[in-house]
């Protein structure tokens, strides 16, 4: 029995086995628009971290 699932880009339901060499999408066109929105950095995964403080004591002149 094959699972259905829909395609991460068009959303049509498509069968994930070794019958479909695109999987999990349904179409070589919707794998290369998928990846073509990672290369152009539309899928971005957020930084959530706090960039660390600069010390500015490295800046300053010593006596």
């Amino acid at each position: 029995m094959k699972k259905i699932i829909k395609c991460p880009s068009c959303g049509i339901s498509t069968p994930y086995s070794t019958d479909n060499p695109f999987r999990p999408f349904c179409s070589e066109r919707c794998k290369l628009v998928d990846l073509g929105a990672w290369a152009t950095e539309t899928y971005r995964v957020p930084d959530e971290s706090t960039p660390p403080d600069l010390d500015f004591d490295l800046f300053k002149k010593s006596d």
